[in-house]
């Protein structure tokens, strides 16, 4: 009987720690005036723990200098998440723009649009 690995689990929780601390990390420590009001929609780690890729989204302000300032930062960030995480390599740290509320946004414009055109045609 073959005994099931518990690594993908851990990779989630890890991942969802490493989220977790990131957004506490950059709210209080972080001073970089590029980077203002982020949210951070998930992190994907690889298998090895070698690399994460950090989703964030901006609530104001430019995406572009936002993730200049999140990517140049990483290895501030990740100094920080040494000290709070418990594992035994801690990942590099890439900032990858989320676009998925720009694609509901538009998603919605195309929605409201199609029903406004269909109750003018009715």
């Amino acid at each position: 009987m073959r005994k099931k690995s518990a690594t993908p689990n851990r990779s989630f929780k890890v991942a969802d720690q490493i989220q977790r601390d990131l957004t506490e990390l950059i709210a209080r420590e972080l001073k970089d005036p590029r980077v203002g009001m982020v949210t951070l929609s998930g992190v994907e780690v690889t298998p090895d723990y070698a690399h994460a890729k950090v989703f964030f989204s901006v609530l104001q302000g430019n995406t572009q200098e936002c993730g200049e300032g999140l990517n140049q930062a990483a290895g501030f960030l990740r100094a920080g998440l040494f000290k709070r995480l418990h594992i035994h390599t801690v990942p590099t740290l890439h900032f990858v723009y989320d676009r998925t509320t720009e694609h509901a946004a538009d998603m919605n414009a195309l929605i409201a649009r199609a029903v406004s055109s269909r109750a003018k045609e009715d």
